[in-house]
């Protein structure tokens, strides 16, 4: 590579050129340039594993490339951490955020500094923040412990930790996948505040429709590789910034016919029930699903919607309160008993609860089934049959592999949500209830399980789909109740093609802890 000295760009504040990370049995960067101008906000997009936050947590000093080099204003650096990035300029909000929570605000932002080092006048520093909270739209009370703050506050603290330092390079890796609509567009207005002010963004994200919105550039990974180079956002399709992405077209339209629902099929009434760390998750909840209609579970992570499927399922005890599924109690029953009545799971975790990594895609297929004829055949297993009927799946589901004996731990995220939609849907379910099905996958593979999902339901069965993707809940459900705090806040029917304004704005403020009833009442947002 030809690192002959060149004059350098005024407009650049950011360059890597060349830059090569690597793991054991992956190359997560190939050799990837990126640039960073003064005063933008540059898009970060790709698919999971496509190598977009490995090259930023080299930019941010947590990873040491193996070639390639990084500029800054024009100067070759080296990072050997986080803290040597943020002297040059550049910090990074990582997706899960790093604060200690029985502290406050403004303990949280000067926490690791050399000054104050020795007397701490915390009234001054609260000042202080304030002054810069307001100075970049980002309101939050420094004497605030972090545990009282909801969780887009808690990222305005980690924003203005990176600012106290004086970065003028902020990445953002996945900023919105915790938060509500309301809180997305709060960001995005900070953001374009800290722009105005000369400083630069990278907004690290797999979300096209974000990207769009907010980013002056896009820059596209796929495994590892750049497929488009600061392209501006405003001359770049949907589509053409998917299909750079992927490596193919993808549809975006979501073919759902108009559906009659049946008879309520999954009935959950005033159910209580305890997480993990035996604090009520679960207060008094109830819904229910009928037969031929997909209903949606919306809420920001963290509000009860892994535990009530687990109580659905059978996989948590229910305290109180009661889940029917036909008009049979399927609470505190053995998830055998669920199976039995018509009952297909596919949990949030594929890997650890959704499969058995080290069993093949045939093993994994037949978890449900053998038990039964022909794959049982007076008590011995006939795998033969099971072969035949994984070999069928694998065809009619698009699993992509060389066969169906290979282990489902080699398998991308794509495929092996494939095989759980295939051991669960062909088994022919009266009721489905689906986990964040689409988490982590690529717009391609995300496609087709929505395909799937609505197959479920034109075939009459009751689906209840769970998910932190505002788009997805509003594009396939047909009505959508909203969870905060494990409580229904309440439920909204979906129609037209294009959901309006007003009932994103109330979805919004229910899944920020506002019951419909209130927000009717004051004629903030309506929808009937």
């Amino acid at each position: 590579m030809n690192t002959s000295k060149t004059a350098p760009d005024p407009s650049l504040v950011v360059e890597m050129r060349g830059i090569v990370k690597r793991f054991p049995g992956v190359l997560a960067n190939d050799h990837v340039d990126f640039e960073l101008r003064h005063g933008e906000i540059h898009g970060l997009l790709g698919e999971n594993g496509a190598g977009k936050s490995t090259l930023m947590n080299v930019l941010a000093g947590m990873y040491r490339q193996e070639a390639g080099i990084i500029l800054v204003n024009g100067e070759p650096k080296n990072f050997s951490s986080p803290r040597d990035a943020i002297n040059f300029g550049i910090g990074m909000v990582h997706q899960h955020f790093m604060l200690v929570p029985s502290q406050t605000v403004t303990e949280n932002v000067l926490l690791g500094l050399d000054d104050p080092r020795f007397f701490l006048r915390l009234p001054d520093y609260d000042l202080k923040i304030a002054e810069l909270g307001e100075r970049f739209g980002l309101k939050v009370d420094p004497r605030a412990k972090i545990w009282q703050l909801s969780v887009g506050e808690q990222q305005r603290v980690e924003i203005l930790k990176m600012l106290y330092r004086g970065v003028d390079v902020l990445i953002m890796d996945e900023p919105t996948a915790v938060l509500a609509p309301q809180e997305i567009e709060g960001l995005f207005v900070t953001l374009r505040a800290m722009v105005a002010q000369g400083k630069s963004v990278i907004f690290i994200s797999h979300k096209l429709q974000e990207v769009s919105a907010i980013a002056d550039r896009v820059t596209v990974l796929r495994r590892g590789v750049v497929t488009a180079a600061g392209v501006a956002s405003k001359g770049v399709s949907r589509q053409e910034l998917a299909r750079l992405m992927v490596g193919r077209d993808v549809i975006f339209a979501v073919d759902k016919k108009p559906c009659q629902p049946g008879e309520i099929v999954l009935d959950v009434r005033d159910v209580h029930a305890d997480n993990d760390k035996g604090l009520p998750a679960l207060r008094g909840l109830s819904l229910n699903v009928r037969a031929g209609e997909i209903v949606g579970l919306a809420g920001v992570a963290g509000n009860g919607q892994s535990e009530l499927s687990q109580v659905i399922s059978g996989m948590r005890e229910c305290k109180q309160g009661k889940v029917t599924l036909g008009g049979d109690t399927v609470s505190n029953r053995t998830t055998l008993f669920g199976i039995q009545h018509g009952m297909a799971y596919v949990p949030e975790d594929r890997t650890h609860v959704g499969s058995a990594p080290n069993l093949s895609i045939t093993d994994n297929v037949i978890m449900k089934k053998y038990r039964k004829a022909p794959i049982s055949n007076r008590g011995l297993l006939d795998m033969k049959v099971a072969a035949k009927l994984a070999n069928e799946l694998k065809q009619a589901y698009d699993i992509v592999v060389p066969n169906v004996s290979t282990p489902v731990r080699l398998l991308s995220g794509g495929n092996l949500q494939r095989v759980i939609l295939a051991r669960e849907i062909s088994g022919l379910p009266s009721f489905m209830v689906a986990v964040q099905p689409t988490r982590g996958l690529d717009v391609g593979a995300i496609e087709g399980v929505h395909r799937l999902l609505l197959s479920q339901r034109e075939a009459g069965a009751a689906v209840l789909l769970v998910s932190e993707e505002l788009e997805e809940l509003l594009s396939l459900s047909d009505r959508v109740y909203v969870i905060y705090e494990g409580k229904i806040m309440g439920e909204v029917a979906i129609g037209g093609e294009v959901p309006d304004e007003n009932l994103v704005e109330t979805i919004g403020q229910m899944m920020t802890g506002t019951p419909l009833e209130q927000i009717r009442k004051e004629g903030v947002a309506s929808h009937d």
